[in-house]
C-alpha cells in the first residue's frame, strides 16, 4: 500500500498509546480518521477533540459507511491487544480488508525515509523521545511516533518538515521486523513477552533480526554488554565507546560528562532520575551528533526535557509529601526506578503501590519481582491487571506477596487505595505499574495536595 493512496484509516484499538500517535499522523495528513476502543480514556477523548470519531461499542453496525466497504484508499490498522472474538475486528477480517499492525504502517510512513529507530524490553520510550526532543529543540526537526506523552509537546506525536522520522520499535510479537533503520538504538534485552516468545532465547534471536535489518551504511547503538555484533557500545559509567561519567546529583538533578571518541561535553544536566535515565540519554546524545547537530545545541536541549507522563513523573513535589508514578511492569525497571528514588531520598521511608501486569509476566518474573518489591519500606499490592489475558490458575497477587520477604506488606483493592493513603500519610510515595493504576494518580494527587 503506498502512502499517498490513503484518503480514509480506521483503527481497531485507536487508544493504545502508539496507535493514537498514528492517528494524529493522518488527521495531520487530512485523512478521515475513526476508530473503535473499548474504553474512553484522556488519550480517546483528546483525539475526538482534533476530529476523530470513536466508537465505544464492538458492533459492526457503528462502522461509518464510508468504511464498510474495502478499496485502495481505505487503511484499516488494528492492535494485537484486541481479543481475537472482537466483531469489528472479525468484520473486517471477513470482508476482504488487508488489516496493518501499527508497525507495518510505520514500515510504509519510514519507506523513503531517514528512520532512526529505537528498540528495548525497557528504555525505547525515553530513549526515542529524548532523541525527538534533541532533534526539535535544536531546530533539526523531526516526525516522531512515541510509545509515551513528552510533557514538553504534551503529545506522543511530533510533525517535521524534513524527512527525518523517529519511531519506537516495539518486540512483542516481533513487529519491529518490519522497519528498515538509518540509525538503530538497542537499550535492552531482558526476558519479556514470553507468553509470545517462549524464551529469552527467542527474544534474543528476534532482537538480533532486528539489528540485520540496518540500511547498509547505517549505525546501531547498543547498551554496552548486549550481544549484539556490530554496534557502538554506549553506557553509563562503563568502559565503552560511548558513555557517561562523573555522574552525579546536584541539587536534585542529576549531571554527568558525556564522552565517545571525537566529542567531550561537559556538565549535562537532565531532569529525568537515575543511572537508567542517564544512559538513555547518553543513546539519544549519540544519535544527535552523529546526525551532526551542535553539542552546545544538545546540552541546553537536554537540560530542557521534561520527561514523558508516567516515566518517574512527580505528581506532587511538597514540603509535606512527595509523589511520583512510573510505568515499570518489568523486575529490571521496578529495580531501576527504586534505585533512582533511593538515590534522590535516601532517608526517606519509600511506600510503593504496585499493580502487577498480565499473568503470565507475574508468573513468570515471580521470584524477580519478589526480590526487587521487598527492598521497598512498605508494599501496597494490588490485584493482577489482565490486559488482554485469562486468568492462569493460582496465579494472583497473593501468589506474588507470599514471595515477598518484607514485613510491610499487604493487597489492598484497587478502590480501597485512596482511604488506605489517607490513613497512612505517607511521605515519600510511588505507584508503579502498566495496567489502569493511572486511573489513582488524581485522586492520590488531591488527597496529598489538600492536606
Amino acid at each position: 500500500m503506498e502512502l499517498d493512496n490513503i484518503k480514509r484509516v480506521y483503527f481497531v484499538g485507536i487508544g493504545g498509546i502508539g496507535m493514537s500517535a498514528l492517528a494524529r499522523y493522518f488527521v495531520k495528513r487530512k485523512c478521515i480518521v475513526c476508530g473503535y476502543d473499548k474504553t474512553k480514556t484522556n488519550l480517546t477523548t483528546a483525539l475526538e477533540q482534533e476530529g476523530v470519531l470513536i466508537s465505544y461499542v464492538d458492533n459492526e453496525d457503528t462502522l461509518p459507511n464510508c468504511f464498510t466497504a474495502d478499496d485502495k484508499e481505505t487503511l484499516v490498522v488494528y492492535t494485537p491487544a484486541i481479543p481475537k472474538n472482537s466483531e469489528i475486528l472479525n468484520y473486517y477480517k471477513g470482508h476482504g480488508f488487508k488489516l496493518k499492525k501499527r508497525s507495518e504502517v510505520l514500515g510504509i510512513i519510514s519507506k523513503g525515509q531517514f528512520c532512526i529507530a529505537v528498540a528495548g524490553t525497557h528504555g525505547k520510550t525515553t530513549t526515542s523521545s529524548v532523541v525527538a526532543h534533541i532533534l526539535t529543540d535544536t531546530g533539526y526537526g523531526c516526525t516522531a511516533f512515541l510509545g509515551g506523552i513528552a510533557t514538553n509537546y504534551n503529545s506522543n506525536f511530533l510533525i517535521g518538515s524534513n524527512n527525518v522520522v523517529v519511531v519506537e520499535a516495539d518486540e512483542y510479537d516481533r513487529s519491529f521486523l518490519t522497519l528498515h533503520p538509518d540509525i538503530s538504538v538497542i537499550t535492552s534485552m531482558d526476558a519479556d513477552h514470553l507468553d509470545i516468545y517462549g524464551d529469552a532465547s527467542q527474544l534474543q534471536e528476534s532482537f538480533q533480526l532486528f539489528a540485520g535489518q540496518l540500511k547498509p551504511e547505517g549505525t546501531l547503538f547498543a547498551k554496552k554488554g548486549l550481544p549484539i555484533a556490530g554496534s557502538i557500545s554506549y553506557s553509563a559509567d562503563l568502559d565503552s565507546q560511548v558513555k557517561a561519567k562523573n555522574i552525579r546529583v546536584e541539587q536534585a538533578s542529576f549531571v554527568f560528562d558525556y564522552e565517545d571518541a571525537d566529542h567531550l561535553i561537559e556538565g549535562i544536566s537532565l531532569m529525568l532520575p537515575g543511572t537508567h535515565n542517564v544512559e538513555n540519554t547518553v543513546a539519544a546524545i549519540a544519535v544527535a551528533l552523529k546526525l551532526g547537530i551542535d553539542p552546545d545545541k544538545i546540552k541546553t536541549a537536554v537540560a530542557n526535557f521534561k520527561g514523558v507522563k508516567r516515566r518517574f513523573e512527580y505528581i506532587v513535589n511538597s514540603p509535606k509529601h512527595i509523589y511520583i508514578d512510573d510505568y515499570a511492569h518489568h523486575p529490571e525497571e521496578l529495580r531501576a526506578c527504586f534505585n533512582a528514588v533511593r538515590q534522590l531520598y535516601p532517608d526517606k521511608k519509600l511506600t510503593v503501590i504496585f499493580q502487577p501486569h498480565l499473568f503470565t509476566r507475574t508468573r513468570d518474573f515471580a521470584d524477580d519481582f519478589a526480590q526487587v518489591l521487598s527492598t521497598a519500606d512498605e508494599l501496597i499490592l494490588l490485584e493482577i491487571y489482565p490486559a488482554r489475558e485469562l486468568p492462569l490458575q493460582g496465579i494472583n497477587s497473593q501468589y506474588l506477596l507470599d514471595k515477598i520477604t518484607l514485613k510491610d506488606k499487604e493487597i489492598c483493592g484497587k478502590d480501597l487505595v485512596v482511604e488506605h493513603i489517607k490513613n497512612k500519610q505517607p511521605e515519600l510515595l510511588l505507584t508503579v505499574g502498566a495496567g489502569d493504576i493511572d486511573t489513582l494518580i488524581q485522586p492520590l494527587k488531591t488527597l496529598l495536595t489538600n492536606v
